[in-house]
């Protein structure tokens, strides 16, 4: 990653005495009554403000987005005052909520200063360069360590970074960043990826990225229903974008060109109707009738693309549940695959909101090599697109 790193200016000892402003990412859900309900994305901050404060800091701010709120208008689900709380348990430290933080903060180097919901300042969406220009004048060192927000060009997240004295990249930036980076520039081989989801057209820039990259592409959920028309294979009344049965070859056949493949399962796991209690039955893909729903892949093929991950001393890279994995009846196939890739001595790449989901529920979280905690920045990544946040970064770093 091009980008001045902030663990090198800790170590440097460039840090001390400093003030040190921390973009995070904080935007973790909230149970009813209003405190933390998964502390993942603030566990996954600490090393950033810890650094600060081991390194000197005189004064550590922090700043999170959290939920979609409307700018200048306040309500009470919109403050970060959880995020606070669960914060300083989780530090050990003093963390101090300040609501009114543009137009500058005091504080000194025993606390924690968690600045207010960004998104609460008007121009944050919209990249203001008066917004940006203002927060760049409250610390001396600006670090960017919201890798969930890096495919977003906001004033916390971008534009701050053009005006700062100082841009950095934050440990956990950099980790996300490099992890994607090994698997999507310099693979080792073979690769393998998984990519699943609802609708061929959220993923197609990914599939198409992939096509030109990997040895094995896997697709599933409502995905795997087009590739499988696509073939010429009957998917009853399942989930399907028929206008983009085209694209879906092409991506077939742009992988067949290179010697690679996509696998399209023999067996399938179906049902009458899209619900928890329906009754499943897996057929032999060619035996779909019209009044069938794929919810899951079949046994057949979960058992023989899940020898392949677990054979294969490469990369695996996955995004998405391979069936409705919500539906205990529809879970297998993804749960063959998570044990697949638990399993693997490859190194394996996970993200996602119901990726990270089936990882949890399978309970395989600390044997997947690396597990994302950006959505949209992570599959922008796998589309092979540049983020704002690593171009203005790796711009700031020549300067």
């Amino acid at each position: 990653m091009q980008a001045k790193k902030f663990t090198d200016l800790v170590v440097a000892g460039a840090v001390r005495g400093k003030r040190v402003f921390i973009r995070a990412d904080l935007n973790v859900p909230l149970a009813a009554d209003g405190t933390v309900a998964d502390d993942t994305r603030i566990r996954a901050s600490l090393p950033a403000i810890r650094l600060a404060r081991e390194g000197g800091a005189a004064l550590v701010m922090v700043t999170s987005h959290l939920g979609r709120p409307k700018e200048g208008e306040p309500k009470p689900e919109d403050t970060l005052a959880p995020v606070g709380k669960r914060l300083e348990a989780l530090l050990g430290v003093p963390v101090r909520l300040v609501t009114q933080w543009v137009d500058g903060v005091s504080g000194n180097a025993d606390e924690v200063l968690l600045l207010e919901n960004c998104r609460l300042n008007i121009g944050e969406k919209k990249n203001s360069p008066e917004l940006a220009q203002k927060i760049a004048k409250l610390a001396d060192i600006f670090v960017h360590d919201a890798f969930g927000t890096a495919h977003r060009a906001e004033a916390t997240t971008y534009g701050v970074f053009e005006y700062a004295p100082v841009a950095c990249a934050g440990p956990l930036l950099v980790e996300e960043v490099e992890a994607i980076e090994r698997v999507i520039a310099n693979p080792p081989r073979p690769l393998i990826a998984i990519v699943a989801g609802s609708k061929v057209s959220t993923k197609l820039t990914i599939l198409q990225n992939l096509a030109e990259k990997v040895d094995t592409l896997i697709v599933g959920g409502g995905i795997l229903n087009t590739f499988l028309l696509a073939a010429g294979k009957p998917v009853g009344k399942s989930l399907i974008e028929p206008d983009l049965v085209g694209e879906a070859r092409a991506v077939m056949e742009k992988l067949a060109r290179r010697g690679a493949a996509v696998p399209l399962p023999e067996d399938v796991v179906v049902a009458p109707e899209f619900k928890a209690d329906a009754p499943a039955t897996v057929k032999a893909i060619d035996a779909v009738g019209p009044d069938d729903m794929i919810l899951d892949v079949g046994p057949t093929f979960a058992e023989a693309i899940a020898r392949r991950i677990e054979n294969t001393s490469g990369a695996v890279v996955w995004n998405g549940p391979l069936g409705v994995f919500e539906f205990d009846a529809f879970a297998k196939g993804t749960e063959r695959l998570a044990r697949a890739i638990a399993a693997s001595p490859a190194f394996t790449l996970a993200g996602g909101g119901d990726t990270i989901a089936a990882i949890e529920k399978f309970g395989i979280a600390s044997k997947v090599s690396y597990i994302s905690t950006g959505g949209g920045a992570f599959l922008e990544m796998l589309e092979g697109k540049q983020l704002p946040a690593i171009e203005i970064l790796a711009r700031r770093a020549q300067s």
